[in-house]
């Protein structure tokens, strides 16, 4: 009977949120024969695949520049352990895709270099420089293979998307970097003669007196889709693509710049690019059509579900929660989430100069952390 017992334990256990890691941990304790449920790797493969979008388990930030860096730290949503932040002097969070964070580290005695985290596994591995000599940049970390459900990409091999506006000649460049080469491809230069380019620059005062202009990559998190990560430039709502795959920089033709502003990318439930904005005390998303159309599919009144201590204090879009359907708003009085299937507003955290908040999702299953050791105190 034990089989029987054993299947009817895995379809109850099965269904237990992930967002609640600890009710996982609780259930292993209970008695062996749930730990061994647990503990079986299809027992995992199951329970990804039924609850299938990784939950949220914490969450990183950049401040606005002249705040500076932010303390060193992954703020928790939930109870999981995971483990503790690489350690480091100062660091700058770039991204957080399929179970990693980028990290921008500073080390005394060795300066400046990027680290991929895994806060589930405890795994770092530091990369060399992507041979941009950056002013402004930013990046992306995502796991490269084809038809991936990225469940589960914990250990397997991963790709990091560096762009930045160079310090010397300040054109816009980006470069691909391969764990599986241990190696960055040769860095690649927007075209600056591009029509959208040229259309949405703005011109900036040279000390003898003539024009130029200067494509500030914004430290936002981009968005990937297939082998294309988009970003985009300070100025005008620009949005630059960047194809990996092909080593190929380019111009996407943005929104109005005179209507929306700080937009945040993010990729939409039929895989198109999109963007949330606020106007007027509104919640606006964006989606590119086919047609390289901007559509607006959806629209949320803010004015009665999140507070504002300053009228004249317009909230801001600081992130997006892809797969969750949320969407990170900062306002004078906190940190909020709004999900946008149900319009529920939770405040997630206390008022800040946030510029970017990157959120950390993964399962953290019963193969992961703990309980490996508990299988192995218990005999099981």
């Amino acid at each position: 009977m034990a089989p029987l017992v054993d299947d009817v334990t895995a379809e109850i256990l099965l269904r237990l949120p992930p967002d609640e890691p600890e009710h996982l941990f609780r259930a292993a304790l209970v008695c062996k024969p749930w730990l061994r449920v647990l503990c079986d790797p299809g027992f995992r493969r199951r329970y990804r695949t039924f609850h299938g979008t990784p939950p949220l388990l914490g969450l990183l930030h950049r401040l606005q520049v002249i705040q500076g860096d932010p303390a060193p730290r992954l703020a928790p949503t939930t109870s999981a352990p995971l483990s503790p932040y690489p350690d480091c002097d100062r660091s700058r969070a770039l991204d957080c895709g399929h179970g990693r964070v980028l990290l921008h580290v500073w080390v005394r005695g060795r300066g400046w270099h990027l680290t991929v985290w895994d806060p589930v596994t405890g795994d770092q591995q530091s990369l060399p420089e992507p041979g941009i000599p950056w002013l402004i940049y930013s990046a992306a970390v995502f796991c490269p293979v084809a038809g991936c459900d990225h469940l589960d990409c914990h250990g397997g091999p991963f790709r990091v998307v560096f762009v930045a506006t160079d310090d010397y000649d300040e054109l816009v460049k980006a470069a691909v970097y391969s764990s599986e080469t241990a190696a960055w491809s040769t860095p690649v230069t927007l075209d600056d003669g591009c029509e959208s380019y040229v259309r949405h620059r703005r011109d900036v005062l040279a000390a003898d007196g003539s024009f130029y202009y200067i494509p500030y990559v914004e430290p936002r998190r981009g968005a990937v889709i297939g082998d294309e990560t988009y970003f985009t430039l300070r100025e005008g709502n620009t949005i630059i693509r960047y194809d990996w795959a092909k080593n190929c920089i380019s111009m996407v033709d943005p929104p109005d710049p005179n209507v929306y502003d700080d937009i945040a990318l993010m990729v939409m439930e039929d895989s198109s690019l999109g963007f949330p904005c606020l106007e007027n005390s509104s919640l606006y998303l964006f989606s590119r059509k086919v047609n390289a159309e901007w559509v607006c599919c959806r629209a949320i009144k803010l004015e009665t579900v999140i507070p504002v201590a300053d009228p004249d204090e317009e909230p801001v879009v600081v992130g997006c929660a892809e797969g969750v359907g949320v969407i990170f708003v900062s306002t004078h009085v906190g940190l909020f989430t709004i999900k946008l299937n149900s319009g529920l507003v939770k405040k997630v955290a206390e008022s800040g100069k946030y510029f970017s908040v990157l959120p950390y999702m993964s399962f953290y299953t019963p193969d992961r952390g703990r309980f490996s050791s508990l299988a192995r105190l218990t005999d099981v």
